[in-house]
């Protein structure tokens, strides 16, 4: 039951999709097939898509308001609800209609986020016949972000492609101050420029250390950095002047190109925010923070 209603009266789902920033990023050795495996430590912060979705007579449509962004057969929330309708056998069409706040190839995992969301609301409005473990196995045929935000965990470690996950739980939330300039970076571009000397192996963690605001300013980096900074240098400047305003660290996201900065709170987030506004006319500077959890789907009405 949900609010007086049984799942199979469900006629909407709405979910709030949010973005990622990766806290460290590393690259590992390429494998025989040609991918590299990573070791990133995800975090969820409160920037968020919108989805509501919604019983249909047949089929999977998308309707997205905001950006563009492709095909509809190739978009991920799409796939996603292909994937899970034919995983559960269910007879049923869907609709999605998804609002886009994140920026599409930034690095936030937008796209995943919304593939991920739409598995964890199709669950609910099918009444949950997957388990959350058959939801991340299902998410893992879609991309390597996908697991972590169809896991609803607020921070997670990855490795492998990212399908390897540890859920870290946390209660204490960071301030973030995001960067999302112009720039596009691509992902095959970025892993292609990177230089020879890859990590071959992952790194020893103390998981103890990952409550400290002050760790993170020791032990963030991101592997991608030095062959995008060397393409596009603006992202360094940016990184450089959001460190002068105070923060812990600062970093790229993912293979770029919006860029992160943790602060030790919110009120020292928004005065950064204000002093770069004005510096970076051409970039959009959004002050957030992480969460404990992903949103939950909701009953729509």
């Amino acid at each position: 039951m949900l609010g007086g209603f049984t799942m199979a009266e469900l006629d909407a789902v709405h979910i709030r999709a949010p973005a990622k920033i990766n806290l460290f990023l590393r690259v590992l050795a390429r494998e025989i097939s040609g991918y590299h495996q990573i070791e990133t430590l995800f975090a969820a912060v409160e920037f968020c898509d919108e989805l509501r979705v919604e019983r249909a007579r047949e089929g999977v449509s998308l309707e997205v308001v905001g950006a563009d962004v492709g095909p509809e057969k190739q978009n991920l929330a799409y796939r996603a609800a292909r994937n899970l309708l034919r995983t559960t056998s269910a007879d049923i069409g869907v609709r999605i209609l998804l609002t886009k706040n994140i920026p599409a190839g930034a690095g936030l995992g937008g796209g995943s986020s919304d593939a991920g969301a739409t598995l964890r609301a199709l669950n609910m409005l099918l009444g949950n016949p997957l388990s959350e473990l058959e939801l991340i196995r299902c998410a893992g045929d879609l991309g390597s972000d996908v697991p972590f935000f169809a896991s609803g965990a607020g921070r997670a470690l990855a490795w492998g492609r990212g399908e390897q996950l540890l859920v870290l739980p946390t209660d204490r939330e960071v301030a973030v101050l995001l960067a999302l300039p112009s720039i596009k970076v691509s992902t095959a571009d970025a892993y292609e420029e990177l230089g020879p000397d890859v990590r071959a192996a992952p790194s020893a963690h103390d998981l103890g250390s990952f409550e400290r605001p002050e760790w993170m300013a020791e032990i963030c980096v991101n592997d991608f950095e030095a062959s995008v900074f060397a393409r596009h240098a603006q992202l360094g400047e940016i990184r450089k002047a959001m460190e002068a305003q105070g923060a812990l660290t600062a970093r790229l996201s993912g293979s770029g190109g919006a860029l992160f900065a943790l602060f030790d709170e919110q009120r020292s987030a928004g005065l950064a925010q204000e002093a770069l506004s004005s510096a970076w006319t051409d970039v959009r500077f959004v002050v957030t923070r992480t969460l404990a959890d992903q949103p939950s789907p909701t009953l729509a009405s």
